[in-house]
């Protein structure tokens, strides 16, 4: 899906809302995925335990919880996502932290302030934006001069082990195209710099584990991210579903039972004059 593609809110209203469930299930169990992608994306934002993070379409819970457990008392993060359901997952994770708060929003028109936060994050969100420009454009408005934004987006999905597999398996879903709506080179620095960000840079993040194949180390994603489209299947028709993941899997494996699984995400770092 190219640059400038968008999709249809009231679609992804529907598609976050009906997996929201399936986030907050499997949000403790990809702890440690999650952490190996929050790590550059913190690191970029350059976060002081006394800074206010915005974090935006913040789902199950991170980065924001992540950044929220090194703030100091007088720094607080603000977990932010335009569908409850999605929250709910970032609630139950977060509660009892003092420096993480909560707040339903629209990323195209925040109920912020200008230059009232020192960072904003956004960690695969952007994409699912009809009007990413506008939410840009917000990051921009709300933050302080000198503020920074770092977004993370997929790349392409040939570049993305789990994305394509459970895609081929499934033959082909037009709906997950957006996921990839910011994977070309440049694509999303071009968005911050007409924003009127400075000293705008994007770099690839990449990634390999291996899997146990004979584990189902793909199901994490099969549920989040197609959750839609599973709850449409019958009983038999989701072992069927399942049963041809494995094997297709067991393909790919090596001697030793190992599948390796690639990942590449976008990064842009982004400063305010």
């Amino acid at each position: 899906m190219a640059a400038g593609i968008a999709p249809v809110r009231e679609d992804e209203i529907r598609r976050w809302h009906d997996s929201g469930q399936a986030w907050d299930r499997w949000a403790d169990a990809m702890a440690d995925p999650a952490a190996r992608l929050n790590g550059p994306l913190l690191a970029a934002l350059d976060l002081h335990p006394h800074h206010l993070l915005l974090d935006l379409a913040s789902g199950a819970g991170e980065p924001a919880i992540t950044a929220a457990k090194g703030m100091s008392p007088a720094g607080q993060v603000l977990a932010s996502d335009l569908v409850p359901a999605m929250l709910a997952g970032a609630r139950r994770r977060g509660a009892g932290l003092g420096s993480l708060s909560f707040m339903t929003a629209d990323m195209t028109a925040l109920p912020l302030g200008a230059a009232s936060v020192d960072r904003v994050s956004c960690r695969f969100g952007l994409m699912f934006v009809p009007e990413a420009p506008r939410a840009v454009a917000e990051m921009h408005r709300t933050l302080r001069p000198g503020g920074i934004a770092a977004a993370l987006c997929w790349g392409p999905q040939a570049d993305n082990t789990l994305f394509r597999l459970v895609d081929d398996a499934l033959g082909g879903m037009p709906e997950l195209a957006v996921l990839f709506r910011f994977a070309e080179d440049g694509s999303l620095s071009r968005l911050f710099q007409d924003a009127g960000f400075d000293s705008v840079s994007e770099t690839a993040v990449r990634q390999t584990a291996l899997a146990d194949a004979a584990k189902p180390f793909w199901r994490p994603t099969l549920d989040m991210a197609f959750a839609p489209a599973l709850a449409r299947l019958a009983r038999e028709e989701r072992a069927a579903l399942e049963g041809h993941i494995a094997a297709r899997v067991q393909v790919q494996a090596d001697q030793d039972g190992r599948v390796p699984v690639h990942l590449h995400a976008r990064l842009v770092v982004a400063r305010k004059a």
